[in-house]
Protein backbone atom coordinates (compact mmCIF):
# COMPACT_ATOMS: atom_id res chain seq x y z
CA UNK A 1 0.00 0.00 0.00
CA UNK A 2 1.95 2.46 -0.88
CA UNK A 3 0.87 6.16 -2.32
CA UNK A 4 2.67 7.56 -5.42
CA UNK A 5 3.38 10.57 -4.07
CA UNK A 6 2.81 13.86 -5.90
CA UNK A 7 5.55 16.26 -4.23
CA UNK A 8 7.15 18.73 -6.63
CA UNK A 9 6.56 18.87 -10.88
CA UNK A 10 9.77 16.68 -12.24
CA UNK A 11 11.03 17.79 -15.62
CA UNK A 12 8.77 14.80 -17.01
CA UNK A 13 5.89 15.52 -15.19
CA UNK A 14 2.57 17.51 -16.72
CA UNK A 15 0.89 20.54 -14.90
CA UNK A 16 -0.77 19.31 -11.65
CA UNK A 17 -3.26 22.55 -12.15
CA UNK A 18 -5.14 20.93 -14.93
CA UNK A 19 -9.03 20.46 -13.58
CA UNK A 20 -10.10 17.94 -16.44
CA UNK A 21 -6.65 15.98 -17.33
CA UNK A 22 -5.72 14.53 -20.29
CA UNK A 23 -4.83 10.98 -21.26
CA UNK A 24 -1.40 10.91 -20.98
CA UNK A 25 -1.64 13.07 -17.40
CA UNK A 26 -4.00 10.88 -16.25
CA UNK A 27 -2.00 7.82 -16.68
CA UNK A 28 -1.59 7.10 -13.21
CA UNK A 29 -5.04 8.05 -11.17
CA UNK A 30 -6.29 4.65 -11.42
CA UNK A 31 -3.26 3.74 -9.53
CA UNK A 32 -4.94 6.43 -6.63
CA UNK A 33 -8.44 5.20 -7.63
CA UNK A 34 -8.00 1.43 -6.92
CA UNK A 35 -6.03 2.35 -3.38
CA UNK A 36 -9.38 4.26 -2.59
CA UNK A 37 -11.86 1.95 -3.61
CA UNK A 38 -9.50 -0.39 -1.31
CA UNK A 39 -10.02 1.96 1.68
CA UNK A 40 -13.96 2.18 0.85
CA UNK A 41 -14.25 -1.33 0.90
CA UNK A 42 -12.21 -1.85 4.39
CA UNK A 43 -14.04 0.89 5.42
CA UNK A 44 -17.47 -1.04 5.26
CA UNK A 45 -15.71 -4.04 6.50
CA UNK A 46 -14.56 -2.67 9.44
CA UNK A 47 -17.59 -0.97 10.40
CA UNK A 48 -20.15 -3.66 10.19
CA UNK A 49 -18.19 -5.71 11.84
CA UNK A 50 -17.84 -3.24 14.84
CA UNK A 51 -21.51 -2.51 14.99
CA UNK A 52 -23.89 -5.03 13.18
CA UNK A 53 -25.35 -6.59 16.14
CA UNK A 54 -28.46 -9.23 17.08
CA UNK A 55 -30.03 -10.95 14.00
CA UNK A 56 -28.21 -8.58 11.35
CA UNK A 57 -24.96 -10.26 12.11
CA UNK A 58 -26.15 -13.58 10.73
CA UNK A 59 -27.81 -12.31 7.49
CA UNK A 60 -26.37 -12.29 4.44
CA UNK A 61 -25.81 -9.12 4.05
CA UNK A 62 -23.20 -9.20 7.01
CA UNK A 63 -21.41 -12.58 5.16
CA UNK A 64 -21.22 -10.60 2.24
CA UNK A 65 -19.97 -7.55 3.42
CA UNK A 66 -17.59 -9.50 5.18
CA UNK A 67 -16.65 -11.32 2.36
CA UNK A 68 -15.91 -8.27 0.41
CA UNK A 69 -13.25 -7.60 3.30
CA UNK A 70 -10.79 -10.04 1.75
CA UNK A 71 -10.47 -7.89 -1.25
CA UNK A 72 -8.47 -4.77 0.94
CA UNK A 73 -5.86 -6.39 2.06
CA UNK A 74 -4.36 -7.77 -1.27
CA UNK A 75 -5.17 -4.58 -3.20
CA UNK A 76 -2.69 -2.72 -0.42
CA UNK A 77 -0.38 -5.13 -0.96
CA UNK A 78 -0.56 -5.46 -4.89
CA UNK A 79 -0.36 -1.72 -5.49
CA UNK A 80 2.61 -1.83 -3.20
CA UNK A 81 4.27 -3.82 -5.55
CA UNK A 82 3.10 -1.80 -8.17
CA UNK A 83 4.68 1.36 -7.23
CA UNK A 84 7.94 -0.11 -6.13
CA UNK A 85 8.36 -1.46 -9.89
CA UNK A 86 7.89 2.18 -10.36
CA UNK A 87 10.58 3.56 -8.45
CA UNK A 88 13.22 1.18 -9.32
CA UNK A 89 12.63 1.82 -12.97
CA UNK A 90 12.77 5.63 -12.46
CA UNK A 91 15.89 4.75 -10.40
CA UNK A 92 17.37 2.54 -13.43
CA UNK A 93 16.56 5.55 -15.63
CA UNK A 94 18.82 8.01 -13.67
CA UNK A 95 21.06 5.99 -13.70
CA UNK A 96 21.90 4.29 -9.92
CA UNK A 97 23.47 0.90 -9.11
CA UNK A 98 21.13 -2.48 -8.45
CA UNK A 99 23.26 -1.20 -4.29
CA UNK A 100 21.37 1.85 -4.39
CA UNK A 101 18.05 0.84 -5.42
CA UNK A 102 18.10 -2.08 -3.43
CA UNK A 103 19.46 -0.36 -0.17
CA UNK A 104 16.51 2.91 -0.99
CA UNK A 105 13.79 0.03 -1.43
CA UNK A 106 15.18 -2.12 1.82
CA UNK A 107 14.91 1.39 3.55
CA UNK A 108 11.49 2.33 2.54
CA UNK A 109 10.25 -1.20 3.71
CA UNK A 110 11.77 -0.73 7.15
CA UNK A 111 10.55 3.20 7.89
CA UNK A 112 7.04 1.08 6.80
CA UNK A 113 7.67 -1.84 9.50
CA UNK A 114 8.63 0.32 12.01
CA UNK A 115 5.47 2.41 11.31
CA UNK A 116 3.52 -1.08 11.73
CA UNK A 117 4.92 -1.30 15.00
CA UNK A 118 4.57 2.39 15.64
CA UNK A 119 0.73 1.37 15.34
CA UNK A 120 0.56 -1.20 17.46
CA UNK A 121 2.03 0.17 20.05
CA UNK A 122 -0.19 3.26 19.93
CA UNK A 123 -3.03 0.79 19.90
CA UNK A 124 -2.01 -0.75 22.99
CA UNK A 125 -1.51 2.26 24.86
CA UNK A 126 -4.92 3.36 23.68
CA UNK A 127 -5.97 0.09 25.23
CA UNK A 128 -4.40 -0.21 28.36
CA UNK A 129 -6.30 -2.35 30.76
CA UNK A 130 -7.74 -4.74 28.56
CA UNK A 131 -5.85 -5.21 25.63
CA UNK A 132 -3.11 -8.60 26.14
CA UNK A 133 0.89 -7.51 25.82
CA UNK A 134 0.99 -9.82 22.73
CA UNK A 135 -1.17 -7.70 20.68
CA UNK A 136 2.29 -5.74 20.55
CA UNK A 137 3.37 -7.92 18.21
CA UNK A 138 0.88 -8.88 16.27
CA UNK A 139 1.25 -9.29 12.50
CA UNK A 140 -0.68 -6.20 11.09
CA UNK A 141 -0.93 -5.55 7.81
CA UNK A 142 0.91 -2.63 8.29
CA UNK A 143 3.70 -4.59 9.37
CA UNK A 144 3.28 -7.30 6.36
CA UNK A 145 3.97 -4.32 3.49
CA UNK A 146 7.12 -3.71 4.96
CA UNK A 147 8.57 -6.93 4.90
CA UNK A 148 7.05 -7.03 1.88
CA UNK A 149 8.83 -3.95 0.61
CA UNK A 150 12.19 -5.06 2.14
CA UNK A 151 11.67 -8.70 0.11
CA UNK A 152 11.77 -7.23 -3.35
CA UNK A 153 14.55 -4.79 -2.49
CA UNK A 154 16.20 -7.45 -1.69
CA UNK A 155 15.22 -9.83 -5.09
CA UNK A 156 15.77 -6.67 -6.73
CA UNK A 157 19.36 -6.35 -5.49
CA UNK A 158 19.89 -9.67 -6.92
CA UNK A 159 18.21 -9.54 -10.17
CA UNK A 160 19.89 -6.34 -11.45
CA UNK A 161 23.33 -7.26 -9.89
CA UNK A 162 23.41 -9.65 -12.85
CA UNK A 163 21.11 -8.69 -15.33
CA UNK A 164 19.28 -5.08 -15.90
CA UNK A 165 15.87 -6.64 -17.99
CA UNK A 166 12.75 -5.95 -16.71
CA UNK A 167 11.40 -9.13 -18.53
CA UNK A 168 13.69 -10.65 -16.32
CA UNK A 169 12.37 -8.87 -13.08
CA UNK A 170 9.02 -9.56 -13.84
CA UNK A 171 9.19 -13.20 -14.58
CA UNK A 172 11.48 -13.37 -11.67
CA UNK A 173 8.72 -11.38 -9.66
CA UNK A 174 5.62 -13.58 -10.54
CA UNK A 175 8.25 -17.14 -9.90
CA UNK A 176 8.49 -15.70 -6.08
CA UNK A 177 4.55 -14.87 -6.12
CA UNK A 178 4.20 -18.67 -7.12
CA UNK A 179 6.46 -20.34 -4.79
CA UNK A 180 5.00 -18.05 -1.95
CA UNK A 181 1.93 -19.60 -2.70
CA UNK A 182 2.64 -22.93 -3.15
CA UNK A 183 4.69 -23.05 -0.17
CA UNK A 184 1.65 -22.08 1.75
CA UNK A 185 -0.07 -24.53 2.99
CA UNK A 186 3.13 -26.28 4.02
CA UNK A 187 4.46 -23.96 6.09
CA UNK A 188 0.91 -23.17 7.97
CA UNK A 189 0.38 -27.54 8.62
CA UNK A 190 3.40 -29.68 7.96
CA UNK A 191 6.72 -27.74 7.91
CA UNK A 192 5.66 -25.14 10.30
CA UNK A 193 8.84 -23.64 11.87
CA UNK A 194 8.19 -24.67 15.38
CA UNK A 195 12.11 -24.29 16.37
CA UNK A 196 11.44 -20.10 16.05
CA UNK A 197 10.18 -18.41 19.07
CA UNK A 198 6.46 -17.30 18.05
CA UNK A 199 6.77 -12.94 17.50
CA UNK A 200 9.22 -14.65 14.53
CA UNK A 201 6.78 -17.98 13.31
CA UNK A 202 4.08 -15.69 13.13
CA UNK A 203 6.01 -13.53 10.52
CA UNK A 204 6.14 -17.41 8.34
CA UNK A 205 2.45 -18.29 9.35
CA UNK A 206 0.56 -16.14 11.84
CA UNK A 207 0.90 -18.31 14.33
CA UNK A 208 0.96 -15.65 17.19
CA UNK A 209 1.11 -17.18 20.75
CA UNK A 210 -1.74 -18.96 20.43
CA UNK A 211 -0.17 -22.44 18.86
CA UNK A 212 -1.64 -22.95 15.49
CA UNK A 213 -2.37 -20.54 12.39
CA UNK A 214 -4.40 -17.88 12.72
CA UNK A 215 -6.31 -16.71 9.02
CA UNK A 216 -7.06 -13.18 10.76
CA UNK A 217 -3.04 -12.45 10.71
CA UNK A 218 -1.10 -11.09 7.69
CA UNK A 219 2.32 -13.52 7.62
CA UNK A 220 4.51 -13.61 4.82
CA UNK A 221 3.02 -16.47 3.48
CA UNK A 222 1.02 -16.32 1.31
CA UNK A 223 0.06 -12.42 1.69
CA UNK A 224 3.53 -11.07 0.25
CA UNK A 225 2.86 -12.93 -3.13
CA UNK A 226 0.21 -10.18 -3.72
CA UNK A 227 3.25 -7.61 -3.74
CA UNK A 228 5.70 -9.97 -6.16
CA UNK A 229 2.48 -10.42 -8.58
CA UNK A 230 2.16 -6.43 -8.70
CA UNK A 231 5.66 -6.28 -9.22
CA UNK A 232 5.82 -8.38 -11.60
CA UNK A 233 2.90 -6.24 -13.58
CA UNK A 234 4.42 -2.85 -12.80
CA UNK A 235 8.07 -4.15 -14.60
CA UNK A 236 5.77 -4.78 -17.42
CA UNK A 237 3.68 -1.87 -17.16
CA UNK A 238 6.77 0.78 -16.65
CA UNK A 239 8.74 -0.72 -19.45
CA UNK A 240 9.73 1.29 -21.94
CA UNK A 241 7.40 -1.26 -24.00
CA UNK A 242 4.83 -1.36 -21.56
CA UNK A 243 4.40 2.47 -21.37
CA UNK A 244 3.53 2.27 -25.25
CA UNK A 245 1.10 -0.44 -24.91
CA UNK A 246 -0.08 0.55 -21.48
CA UNK A 247 -3.84 0.37 -21.99
CA UNK A 248 -3.55 -3.14 -24.08
CA UNK A 249 -1.74 -4.28 -21.34
CA UNK A 250 -3.88 -3.29 -18.67
CA UNK A 251 -7.36 -4.97 -20.60
CA UNK A 252 -6.00 -8.02 -21.65
CA UNK A 253 -4.66 -8.79 -18.20
CA UNK A 254 -7.68 -8.10 -16.82
CA UNK A 255 -9.08 -10.51 -19.56
CA UNK A 256 -6.56 -12.74 -18.67
CA UNK A 257 -7.49 -12.42 -14.77
CA UNK A 258 -11.33 -13.97 -15.64
CA UNK A 259 -9.55 -16.62 -17.35
CA UNK A 260 -7.31 -17.07 -14.19
CA UNK A 261 -10.51 -17.67 -12.08
CA UNK A 262 -11.61 -19.88 -13.85
CA UNK A 263 -8.84 -21.97 -14.12
CA UNK A 264 -7.97 -21.66 -10.66
CA UNK A 265 -11.96 -23.17 -9.92
CA UNK A 266 -11.29 -26.16 -12.38
CA UNK A 267 -7.54 -26.71 -10.57
CA UNK A 268 -9.70 -26.79 -7.38
CA UNK A 269 -12.37 -29.36 -8.76
CA UNK A 270 -9.44 -31.75 -9.27
CA UNK A 271 -9.98 -34.93 -7.15
CA UNK A 272 -6.10 -35.24 -6.91
CA UNK A 273 -4.69 -32.96 -4.19
CA UNK A 274 -0.99 -32.35 -3.45
CA UNK A 275 -1.02 -31.09 -0.20
CA UNK A 276 -1.63 -33.12 3.12
CA UNK A 277 -3.59 -30.28 4.42
CA UNK A 278 -5.67 -28.69 2.47
CA UNK A 279 -7.49 -25.48 3.81
CA UNK A 280 -8.83 -23.25 0.46
CA UNK A 281 -10.08 -20.51 2.11
CA UNK A 282 -6.46 -19.45 3.62
CA UNK A 283 -3.59 -21.10 2.18
CA UNK A 284 -4.50 -22.68 -1.29
CA UNK A 285 -2.86 -21.57 -4.22
CA UNK A 286 -5.79 -22.53 -6.18
CA UNK A 287 -7.48 -19.20 -3.86
CA UNK A 288 -4.48 -17.38 -4.48
CA UNK A 289 -5.09 -17.50 -8.09
CA UNK A 290 -8.40 -16.81 -7.82
CA UNK A 291 -7.83 -13.71 -5.86
CA UNK A 292 -4.74 -12.61 -8.40
CA UNK A 293 -7.49 -12.90 -11.03
CA UNK A 294 -9.98 -10.53 -9.33
CA UNK A 295 -7.10 -7.89 -8.65
CA UNK A 296 -6.38 -7.49 -12.39
CA UNK A 297 -9.68 -7.51 -13.66
CA UNK A 298 -10.68 -5.10 -10.69
CA UNK A 299 -7.81 -3.07 -12.57
CA UNK A 300 -8.97 -3.00 -15.79
CA UNK A 301 -12.56 -1.88 -14.71
CA UNK A 302 -10.49 0.79 -12.90
CA UNK A 303 -8.24 1.59 -15.36
CA UNK A 304 -10.78 2.07 -17.78
CA UNK A 305 -13.13 3.90 -15.89
CA UNK A 306 -10.67 6.58 -15.06
CA UNK A 307 -9.10 6.62 -18.19
CA UNK A 308 -12.29 6.49 -20.58
CA UNK A 309 -15.44 6.81 -18.16
CA UNK A 310 -16.77 9.35 -15.28
CA UNK A 311 -13.18 8.94 -12.93
CA UNK A 312 -11.59 11.33 -15.32
CA UNK A 313 -14.31 14.07 -15.29
CA UNK A 314 -13.07 16.10 -12.43
CA UNK A 315 -12.40 15.52 -8.31
CA UNK A 316 -12.82 11.93 -7.25
CA UNK A 317 -13.15 10.77 -3.87
CA UNK A 318 -11.66 7.71 -4.17
CA UNK A 319 -8.61 9.46 -5.74
CA UNK A 320 -7.82 11.81 -3.02
CA UNK A 321 -9.13 8.71 -0.17
CA UNK A 322 -6.23 7.18 -2.21
CA UNK A 323 -3.81 10.02 -1.60
CA UNK A 324 -3.85 9.72 1.86
CA UNK A 325 -4.45 5.97 2.82
CA UNK A 326 -2.47 5.29 5.63
CA UNK A 327 -3.93 8.48 7.39
CA UNK A 328 -6.97 7.48 6.90
CA UNK A 329 -6.30 3.98 7.77
CA UNK A 330 -4.76 4.78 10.70
CA UNK A 331 -7.40 7.09 11.97
CA UNK A 332 -10.94 5.35 10.93
CA UNK A 333 -9.92 2.04 13.21
CA UNK A 334 -9.82 4.21 16.38
CA UNK A 335 -13.28 5.88 15.56
CA UNK A 336 -14.48 2.06 14.66
CA UNK A 337 -12.75 -0.56 16.93
CA UNK A 338 -11.17 1.95 19.42
CA UNK A 339 -12.70 3.33 22.68
CA UNK A 340 -13.84 6.06 20.78
CA UNK A 341 -15.72 4.01 18.40
CA UNK A 342 -18.61 6.56 17.16
CA UNK A 343 -21.66 3.95 17.80
CA UNK A 344 -22.09 1.57 20.14
CA UNK A 345 -20.24 -1.95 19.36
CA UNK A 346 -22.34 -5.02 18.33
CA UNK A 347 -25.58 -3.24 18.80
CA UNK A 348 -27.05 -1.82 15.41
CA UNK A 349 -29.14 -2.95 12.92
CA UNK A 350 -27.86 -2.84 8.90
CA UNK A 351 -29.78 0.91 9.16
CA UNK A 352 -27.72 2.41 11.84
CA UNK A 353 -24.29 0.76 10.74
CA UNK A 354 -25.02 2.22 7.59
CA UNK A 355 -25.18 5.29 8.99
CA UNK A 356 -22.25 5.18 10.44
CA UNK A 357 -20.05 4.02 7.59
CA UNK A 358 -21.72 7.37 5.97
CA UNK A 359 -20.02 9.27 8.98
CA UNK A 360 -16.92 7.48 8.78
CA UNK A 361 -16.13 7.98 5.13
CA UNK A 362 -17.19 11.68 4.79
CA UNK A 363 -14.73 12.21 8.04
CA UNK A 364 -12.17 10.41 6.32
CA UNK A 365 -12.40 12.51 2.78
CA UNK A 366 -12.68 15.42 5.39
CA UNK A 367 -9.35 15.01 7.19
CA UNK A 368 -7.64 13.52 3.86
CA UNK A 369 -8.46 16.85 1.93
CA UNK A 370 -7.60 18.78 5.22
CA UNK A 371 -3.91 17.21 5.15
CA UNK A 372 -3.87 17.65 1.12
CA UNK A 373 -4.06 21.35 1.56
CA UNK A 374 -1.88 21.20 4.51
CA UNK A 375 1.36 19.77 2.80
CA UNK A 376 0.01 22.03 0.18
CA UNK A 377 -0.41 20.01 -2.66
CA UNK A 378 -3.04 22.56 -4.05
CA UNK A 379 -6.65 21.23 -5.46
CA UNK A 380 -6.59 17.81 -5.83
CA UNK A 381 -7.39 16.33 -9.15
CA UNK A 382 -7.94 12.98 -10.91
CA UNK A 383 -4.67 12.82 -12.67
CA UNK A 384 -2.47 14.27 -11.49
CA UNK A 385 1.25 12.06 -11.99
CA UNK A 386 2.94 10.18 -9.45
CA UNK A 387 6.56 10.81 -9.93
CA UNK A 388 7.76 8.85 -6.36
CA UNK A 389 6.44 6.62 -4.09
CA UNK A 390 5.80 7.73 -0.94
CA UNK A 391 3.90 6.39 1.99
CA UNK A 392 2.33 3.41 2.50
CA UNK A 393 -1.43 1.96 2.46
Amino acid sequence: MLVLRRDKPRPYARSYTSAVPSAASSRLAYIDWMRGLACVVMFQTHCYDSWLGGAARKSSFFMYSQLGGTLPAPLFLFLAGISVAFVVQRSLQKGKSPAEIGRATIRRGAEILALGLLFRLQEFVISLGWAPWSDLLRVDILNTIGISIMLMGVACWAVLAFRRSTISLAAIAAAIALAISALSPLLWTVWRPRFLPWPLESYINGVHNLGTPQPWLFPIFPWTGFAFMGLALGFVLFSQWGRAQEAAIVLLGGAGGIALIYFARWLDARPLQIYPVYDFWHTSPNFFLIRVGLLLAILAAVYAWCRWGAGAWGFSPLVQLGQTSLLVYWVHIEFVYGRISILTKRAHSIQGASFGLLTIFLTMLLLSLIRTRMKGRGEPVVGRQSPVVSTPL
